[in-house]
């Protein structure tokens, strides 16, 4: 029986560790798996490099949040996996992949460290090669 408490506790220090290690806001992949600019929305910087449609346009956070809204509207997410995570300095990154009615897109998406949290500088969407 100790075994299996010390197990336990074991086991809940690593997952409790593994969750505040994460530097990829948890918020950031709910969004993309609900195709939700608006839950997106506000872990946007105030100047965003966005490339969409090999589009590769340096906008502030409403032109982006309205692109984002139009490109999720023609294109319906069915979800969102993430491939790739990691962290440098006061950087970090989650690579993608975003499935939709249309077809499957790479997402990356790169974040800064602001007032002690990580906010989203530049997005790119392209077309997965299938």
């Amino acid at each position: 029986m100790r075994k299996r408490i010390a197990l336990f506790i074991a086991t809940l220090c690593i997952w409790a560790t593994s969750l505040l290690a994460q530097d990829v806001p948890v918020g950031v992949v709910v969004a993309f798996k609900k195709g939700s600019s608006q839950d997106l929305s506000r872990y946007l910087s105030d100047k965003v490099d966005l490339m969409l449609d090999s589009q590769n346009i340096s906008t502030d956070r409403d032109a982006t949040l309205h692109a984002l809204t139009d490109f999720f509207s023609h294109n319906k997410v069915h979800g969102f996996n993430v491939n790739h995570q990691g962290k440098r300095n006061d950087s970090s990154f989650v690579i993608g992949t975003l499935a939709t009615a249309n077809g499957d897109f790479r997402v990356n998406c790169f974040f800064r460290r602001e007032q002690n949290k990580y906010i989203v500088h530049q997005i790119r969407i392209d077309k997965a090669n299938e």
